[in-house]
């Protein structure tokens, strides 16, 4: 009998005897809250979950699944699970890090070793103590191995680059069922290709990673209603194309609708809100920001935090959020970009559209770089639409499509790959020029493509 012979049931047995409780199959009383990812509008429906607690467990997951004729697809929080949309899962094993956290500081070198699980929330914690941080994204939710090793855009992003370049090594199962280490002297090929490919090449148990030395940053918030949006848009961009490379921020026009959970500067508003870091003195960013201030935001939080606080300057949602989004790299911004921007940011409802600044350091590529060290271009527009209930998808799809779709004068060969969250995306624009060894490294490397990436290769 060959693998393609086995019935599902079969495969079932197998994967409960050789991993017991380990496993969740289709019909268990937990299926249904085990498959949820934090993205509660993607519908995943794996043959199974499986919820290792060690990398033992992690070896042991694969090869079980592996000899029952299956597919693996790691998972830790599933932000991003809408990058899955395109993949078939009913034939594979859903692998969940979320039992797999804790984080390592050794502050002599400035860096962690984090389990495959942990969030960045959990690195937060454990490196403010020593007056240290890292370059998270703007929710402290998201997985550190998934956002690092798809590329990772910070706030600390134009002055450090993206956080993909401060991996130092990484622990991973292979697709032979081999728990191996991989850097610049162990694997390196293997290293350049995870690099980038993330889930493509294994399931990460670790990631030793550099941190940053900043115990607190100047950062926050400039808000104004959205009446103001155009002429703070346009006031924006013409100051982020000489601001320096110390500065990275985001400006967005956010749309809510009155619910009481919000708080009353939000509730049933649209507002315009720039915000981010500027890793200067006090004086300094004072100065810098002084032309977006003589705008009168009815909000302005900027000032010196502790460094671990400015994951909450960006405002993410605190929890799982039914959502749709869609970005694109732009090469330039234009007045008439700002213009097509502002007309796709009128959307009705609980939609956001934003620009985030790039360029400085996220566009130049390290020399020890991996498959993915930079992003070619100068800013990201990205469009996201609540999804409330089912029924109101595709209408949330169609805005943010057309509000990308807008800016496509304007746009680059370029993707940032941990903002990709639906279906119907091709990865190669954010693999570029890496895209071709790429593909032979997973061709030799995972043969029989044992794993299902978000981001396949």
């Amino acid at each position: 009998m060959t693998l393609s012979d086995i019935t599902a049931d079969v495969r079932g047995d197998r994967l409960r005897a050789a991993l017991g409780d380990r496993v969740i199959l289709e019909g268990d009383s937990g299926y249904d809250a085990a498959r949820l990812p934090w993205n509660v509008a993607v519908d995943q429906r794996p043959f199974a979950i499986a919820r290792p607690g060690s990398a033992e467990d992690v070896v042991a997951v694969v090869r079980a699944a592996t000899a029952a004729g299956l597919r693996v697809a790691p998972q830790s929080t599933g932000h991003g699970a809408g990058a899955l949309a395109d993949t078939d899962l009913s034939e594979t094993v859903l692998l969940s890090l979320a039992g797999l956290r804790g984080v390592t500081v050794h502050a002599e070198t400035r860096t962690a070793r984090v389990l495959g699980g942990s969030l960045w929330n959990d690195v937060l914690a454990a490196t403010a103590a020593h007056g240290l941080t890292a370059p998270h994204g703007s929710a402290g939710d998201v997985s550190v191995a998934g956002y690092c090793l798809s590329g990772g855009l910070s706030f600390y992003g134009r002055a450090h680059g993206l956080a993909v370049n401060s991996v130092r090594a990484v622990q991973l199962v292979t697709a032979d069922g081999s728990l191996v280490r991989a850097s610049a002297d162990e694997n390196p090929e293997l290293f350049w290709a995870v690099r980038g490919g993330s889930g493509a090449f294994g399931v990460v148990v670790s990631l030793e990673i550099d941190l940053l030395p900043y115990a607190d940053v100047f950062a926050g918030m400039l808000l104004w209603d959205a009446s103001r949006a155009a002429e703070v848009s346009h006031a924006w961009a013409a100051w982020t194309a000489s601001a320096p490379e110390s500065a990275t921020t985001t400006l967005r026009i956010m749309n809510f609708p009155p619910l009481p959970e919000l708080p009353p500067f939000l509730s049933g508003r649209s507002v315009v809100v720039v915000d981010g870091a500027v890793l200067e003195t006090d004086a300094a960013a004072d100065s810098l920001l002084a032309p977006l201030r003589d705008l009168a935001p009815e909000m302005d939080t900027f000032g010196r935090i502790p460094a671990e606080a400015l994951v909450t300057v960006h405002m993410d949602p605190p929890g799982p959020t039914p959502a749709v989004s869609r970005h694109s790299i732009l090469s330039e911004l234009p007045p008439e970009a700002v213009e097509a921007f502002l007309a796709t940011a009128a959307v009705p409802g609980l939609f956001f559209a934003e620009l985030r600044h790039l360029g400085g350091m996220i566009a130049r590529r390290p020399a020890h770089a991996g498959a993915v060290g930079a992003i070619a271009g100068e800013y990201l527009m990205h469009a996201v639409a609540i999804v409330p209930v089912p029924e109101a998808l595709p209408g949330a799809d169609a805005a943010v499509r057309a509000g990308i779709d807008a800016l496509d004068s304007w746009r680059a060969d370029a993707l940032a790959l941990t903002f990709v969250d639906g279906g119907g995306v091709d990865p190669a624009a954010g693999f570029g020029s890496a895209g071709e060894r790429m593909r032979e490294l997973k061709h030799r490397l995972d043969p029989k493509d044992t794993f299902a990436a978000a981001h396949p290769v």
